[in-house]
């Protein structure tokens, strides 16, 4: 079994993973997590939290984080995964599927929040860290919030071909006024999570 534990660790031989997911929030599309393994001599200029950069420069970190990281790896949950477990669980779920995506097994695993994954499927021990705020803090977080955020809002525009009719490509699945409308108009689609409240209120007959 994994071991999960929050120690200090030889920086010299350690493997390192960051990992962070996007799309706890929205009412509509899977939830995403990225895996990074970063060099510590590697520099990104522009690395950060995936919500403090506007989306060109996003993309442009994003291209130079697949370019210069050790590794990396994406995965997600899908909606059923989330209305069937609950978007936590869920959220915990696409970070492991990152993370033994990975080309390079870690020996260590730096995530971002206050809660942790299980690695029991990895073929070595990992000693797992939760980082809260990591994001804007850990490089390898913030290279895997961005890389997990950029592959999700791709994602929403291809949903947004198949339903138009709710603005995806502008809200990403978010729950603004604009989408709310959109629900109160046609209701839920197939990617929207009826487990949430706006989405389960919008899915009742009046």
């Amino acid at each position: 079994m994994a071991r999960q534990l929050a120690i200090q660790w030889d920086c010299a031989q350690a493997i390192v993973a960051g990992v962070d997911e996007a799309g706890r929030g929205p009412l509509a599309g899977p939830v995403v997590a990225a895996a990074v393994v970063l060099d510590d001599d590697v520099a990104l200029p522009g690395l950060a939290d995936s919500k403090q950069l506007a989306p060109r420069e996003r993309l442009r970190v994003a291209c130079a984080i697949r370019q210069r990281a050790r590794a990396f790896a994406v995965a997600w949950a899908s909606v059923p995964e989330i209305d069937e477990l609950n978007i936590l669980e869920a959220s915990l779920r696409a970070m492991s599927r990152a993370v033994v995506k990975l080309r390079i097994v870690p020996t260590h695993v730096r995530v971002d929040g206050n809660r942790l994954p299980r690695f029991d499927m990895l073929a070595q021990p990992v000693v797992a860290e939760a980082v809260v705020r990591g994001d804007a803090s850990v490089p390898s977080i913030s290279a895997a919030s961005i890389l997990a955020k950029v592959c999700r809002d791709r994602l929403m525009q291809r949903w947004h071909r198949r339903y138009p009719q709710y603005g995806f490509d502008r809200h990403k699945g978010y729950p603004t006024a604009a989408h709310r409308q959109a629900l109160a108009v046609h209701g839920p689609c197939p990617i929207h999570r009826r487990t949430f409240g706006p989405v389960r209120d919008a899915a009742e007959p009046s």
